[in-house]
């Protein structure tokens, strides 16, 4: 592609008859000049077409990057050629063209390094910034995610860059462009971000320990689980869309649930911290073994109760009346004393006592029978007795009793009628039932014979009404020598001696004393 030169054949011996020769003008071509390179740099592979602009190159002969021809040129005009740069050591070399003018002046062009690439930081995320590290990263002029420009992006160094990761999706290469050539890639993936849709359950207490199912997308590379700022326990990933973790310990209040993945980090869900109940009283504290005694619990945080128990068994049911008080009805148990506790999303609170009681139990009553005006002093024998709190005359209340130990109570019989059963109720329970009857006080209505001798003796027959439980029949205040209880309406005694006159007849029973019936003792006949 040198430019084209006069030429001139080579002649003979000089012919004695050839003519003269003639003498030639020769016009000497003016040497080239170059101005500027565009581009100026280029890989030191080669292969860059470079644009040489000067004047007088129309006959260029060679166009040379410092000791090495270019790999090819083309003369485009008297002002410009174009050559493809040969490769060669990093560094800068002198371009120069020459023509049958002469050799031009030189112009510097630099030999680049390919950039490298040896990491990108991090390797995985939903986008955003990313740190590239390599080697001559300086001049560079584009920085690609599988094809796609980086939104942006700014060079720190010659080892380093600063890249804003476009919208992308899978697995991509990175790769830098700069004037020494383009990099090898290195993988980037890009990972969607975790969200989250639901807590369960969204409330526990202070003290961390709950365990809470996390449900989402996108959760298979969660790196961390956050509870406001604490982190979890412990997290278990389930499945992309389920993670188990253990709260940790926290203040009462809500906070917000979170996961972070190298996709990023999710919105956050409400989680609550209870406080755990606390127990200041139970009342009644004691009830029978069979169980359905209704107990007030006194205490505080008790809005969020999902259990009461007696010991290991819970209550037979309850209600949470505020946050401060429940009425639980306790369940069957065994004679002796139980921890009554309350247990929430706060937790379990502490323990105060309940005794199961054994029901009363009676055995005799003694007597079994009195008037029915009531006010019969009677004995009641059995167990369990200590902590009575009624004794009853089937429905009515004794008058008054005291309990004279865990096997005995005496008790004042009320007015009543008829057959009755006597029981006995304690925390425990209420005791099975002793008869006692109510007897109609006795009554008089005739008395013979009614004299008699001073010395006594005589036997007087005495006509009323319940007479059948005598007990006693009495001449003024002297017992009958004896007497006998024919029927519910006839007694036949013997009458005491006494001095003379009048003494009034009684009959005594467990319903009373009767009316009395005048009975006179006399003199005998003087002889």
């Amino acid at each position: 592609m040198g430019a084209s030169k006069d030429s001139h054949p080579s002649s003979g011996p000089a012919d004695e008859t050839s003519p003269a020769p003639s003498i030639t003008t020769v016009l000497l071509a003016s040497p080239p000049a170059l101005s500027s390179l565009a581009p100026s740099q280029g890989p030191a592979a080669g292969g860059t077409v470079v644009t040489l602009t000067g004047s007088n190159l129309t006959g260029a002969t060679a166009v040379t990057f410092g000791s090495t021809a270019a790999a090819s040129y083309t003369v485009v005009s008297p002002t410009q050629i174009t050559a493809t740069a040969p490769p060669g050591a990093a560094g800068p070399v002198h371009v120069a063209v020459t023509t049958p003018g002469g050799t031009s002046n030189e112009l510097a062009y630099f030999l680049l390094n390919a950039p490298t690439l040896t990491a990108v930081t991090p390797s995985q995320g939903p986008g955003g910034s990313v740190v590239l590290t390599g080697t001559n990263l300086l001049a560079a002029s584009g920085v690609s995610f599988g094809g796609t420009p980086a939104v942006s992006f700014s060079v720190i160094s010659s080892t380093q860059i600063s890249a804003l990761a476009p919208v992308g999706s899978g697995t991509v290469a990175i790769t830098v462009t700069t004037p020494g050539g383009t990099s090898n890639g290195v993988s980037f993936a890009y990972v969607p971000s975790p969200s989250l849709t639901a807590v369960a359950p969204l409330q526990g207490a202070t003290a961390g320990g709950t365990v809470v199912t996390l449900t989402g997308t996108n959760l298979t590379g969660v790196t961390a689980v956050a509870f406001g700022t604490a982190p979890a326990t412990s997290f278990t990933v389930v499945s992309p869309t389920q993670i188990t973790a253990v709260v940790p310990s926290g203040t009462a209040g809500p906070v917000q649930v979170s996961v972070t993945s190298p996709g990023g980090t999710s919105g956050g869900l409400a989680y609550y911290y209870v406080s755990g109940p606390t127990l200041t009283s139970v009342t009644p504290g004691q009830g029978p073994t069979a169980g359905g005694t209704t107990v007030t619990l006194i205490g505080a945080n008790f809005s969020t109760t999902t259990a009461v128990t007696f010991g290991t068994a819970p209550a037979a049911s309850f209600s949470v009346t505020s946050a401060t008080q429940i009425i639980a009805v306790a369940p069957a148990g065994t004679a002796g004393p139980v921890q009554i506790k309350v247990t929430s999303f706060g937790g379990t609170s502490n323990g105060l006592a309940y005794f199961f009681l054994n029901a009363p139990t009676l055995t005799s009553v003694a007597p079994g029978q009195g008037p029915t005006a009531g006010g019969t002093t009677v004995t009641l024998i059995g167990t369990n007795l200590s902590n009575a709190t009624a004794v009853t005359f089937g429905s009515t209340a004794a008058t008054s009793f005291t309990v004279v130990s865990a096997t005995q109570i005496t008790a004042v019989a009320p007015a009543g009628t008829g057959t009755t059963n006597v029981t006995v109720t304690t925390p425990g329970g209420t005791s099975n039932g002793q008869l006692y009857t109510y007897l109609a006080a006795p009554t008089l209505t005739s008395i013979n014979p009614v004299q008699g001798a001073l010395s006594g003796g005589t036997t007087v027959t005495l006509i009323g009404t319940n007479l059948t439980n005598a007990t006693t029949v009495t001449f003024g205040s002297t017992a009958a020598t004896s007497f006998t209880v024919v029927s519910a309406t006839q007694i036949t005694a013997v009458a005491p001696a006494g001095s003379a006159g009048a003494a009034q007849v009684t009959v005594t029973t467990p319903g009373g004393t009767s009316n009395s019936l005048t009975y006179t003792r006399v003199q005998p006949p003087a002889i």
